[in-house]
Order: C-alpha cells, then sequence, then structure tokens
C-alpha cells in the first residue's frame, strides 16, 4: 500500500514557486527485492526505482523523465488479489518508456485496466507545449480518465481523495508545508515533506478504512492507519519527494531503507533541467 500527496500549477506566479510538489510513500514487504533510484542504464533519461521481484522485474511505483513524463501508481486496497493478474508496475514503466502523451497513455490503460489487480495511476507531461497536464484513472471507478485541475490532492489505496482519516491528517500536513514553501530553502523543503511522511499517529477510528479492507486490514489496523506505516515485516520503506520549479528544475530526492532494518537508511537525490 502507498500514500501520494501533491500540488500542481502549470503557471506558478512567481520563480520561487513550484510547479509540482510531490511527496510518496511506498509501502511494501521489506525484504521484496528492488532497486534505489537511479538513471535507467539503457534509458538514461528515466529515473525511478525498480522492482526486482521475480516476475516482476523493471516495473516500478514512480518515476519521471528528463522530458517531464512524470507516472505514479497506488494499489488499491481488496481482501483477494488475483495472484495471476499483471504486475501493476509494469504500468508506470510501460508510460514512461512510450511515446505516448498521458492522455492518450491513460485512454489505453482504461481499456486494459481489467488486466491488473486494482490500482491507481498518475500520469503527467511537465513540459508540454500545452502546458502541464495531469491525468488521473482508478480502475475501481467505472469512468474515464480524469485530467486535474491545478490544486492539492491525496492519494492513498482507494479512489483520489477518498476521505480516509489517515488521507486528510496527512493532507492537512503536506498543506501546512506548502504553505512556505516558497520562503524556504529547497533543501529544508524537502526534509519537512520527509518528515510528513513518516507521521506514524494512528487515526482512527475509521470506518471507511474498515469497511474496503474488511478482516484483511483489522488486524493491522493500527499501524495501516498512519500515513507512515510499521508492522513486522511490512510498511513504509521508500520516501520520496519529487520538485519542479517554475524554471523545470527537478530536484528528485529518495529515502530508502537499507537491509530490511527501519533503523538504517539512505537518502539519494538528483538534479536535473527538463529538456525539450
Amino acid at each position: 500500500m502507498c500514500i501520494i500527496f501533491f500540488k500542481f500549477d502549470p503557471r506558478p506566479v512567481s520563480k520561487n514557486a513550484y510547479r509540482l510538489i510531490l511527496a510518496a510513500n511506498r509501502d511494501e514487504f521489506y525484504h521484496r527485492p528492488s532497486k534505489p533510484a537511479d538513471f535507467w542504464g539503457s534509458h538514461n533519461e528515466i529515473l525511478s526505482g525498480l522492482d526486482m521481484e521475480t516476475g516482476k522485474e523493471g516495473g516500478t511505483w514512480l518515476g519521471i523523465t528528463k522530458r517531464g513524463k512524470f507516472s505514479a501508481l497506488t494499489n488499491y486496497l481488496q481482501p483477494k488479489i488475483d495472484v495471476n493478474a499483471k504486475g501493476r508496475g509494469a504500468l508506470v514503466a510501460n508510460f514512461l518508456t512510450s511515446d505516448l502523451d498521458s492522455f492518450s497513455y491513460m485512454k489505453k490503460v482504461s481499456a486494459e485496466g481489467h488486466l491488473y489487480n486494482a490500482f491507481n495511476l498518475l500520469a503527467a507531461d511537465f513540459n508540454n507545449t500545452k502546458g502541464d497536464v495531469v491525468y488521473y484513472y482508478g480502475s475501481k471507478a467505472k469512468r474515464e480518465p480524469i485530467q486535474l485541475k491545478p490544486g492539492l490532492y491525496g492519494l492513498s489505496c482507494s479512489l483520489l481523495d477518498t476521505p480516509w482519516m489517515k488521507l486528510q491528517h496527512g493532507k492537512n500536513l503536506f498543506a501546512d508545508i506548502i504553505k512556505k514553501s516558497q520562503d524556504i530553502a529547497r533543501e529544508d523543503l524537502v526534509q519537512e515533506l520527509i518528515k510528513v511522511m513518516n507521521n506514524e499517529e494512528p487515526q482512527l477510528p475509521d470506518p471507511a478504512i474498515e469497511e474496503q479492507g474488511q478482516d484483511f486490514v483489522r488486524p493491522i489496523l493500527n499501524s495501516y492507519s498512519a500515513v507512515c506505516v510499521r508492522c513486522p515485516g511490512y510498511g513504509t520503506r521508500t520516501n520520496t519527494i519529487v520538485l519542479i520549479d517554475g524554471e523545470g528544475h527537478v530536484t528528485f530526492t529518495e529515502r530508502t531503507m537499507l537491509n530490511c532494518d527501519i533503523t538504517q537508511w539512505k537518502i539519494s537525490t538528483h538534479q536535473f533541467k527538463l529538456q525539450h
């Protein structure tokens, strides 16, 4: 399970403002093999972490390209999944490597969504001659992909902005940081956002999570109801912060767990300017 908060503004009013501020957690089994975020060897325009689970190799949960294509994925909390369904991580990787724009790609995904276990997908073009565009598709929504208006959003393991208490709590914390984003240094903004993503305060009671997760989620509800999930062997193992400023400079910071140990973390930052 994962959680994402983001604010985008295609035409920021000042040079100090950001076109995109995004903070995301990847929640996963600690032992699931993956590579930390880096530029891909054969596609050195693409930056993401990589899933290395057998049969799912090369999939990812979040990534960006030097040409401004961005995508991120969350699973949809459901008690039972189809073990034979296609790997959802390919949905992000396929967009980053394709020549399709975000709208065309999302239309394709919406036609093929039934081949995967339920998911939420963001796909965006941050270098579009017509201006930045962000699309959302939720396979459980039974509707077409939607183009998002500029604003602040939260996405967890239900449909976009479903008012889970952990989502509302995290969104409020995120919004407080956003208010001062133009007045603090970029490095300080990244650290403030990482702090938000590591908030472990349970947000209970939350009947909406219980109803959607049913018996599957109840044993771990106390941990799962926080922005940062901490269960034995499972939980938040990666924080990612993505900033795109008014001049197209990208700062991509990843904080990732080492050796399945919640006391060991590595922080890496990649910076580049979007190419035309």
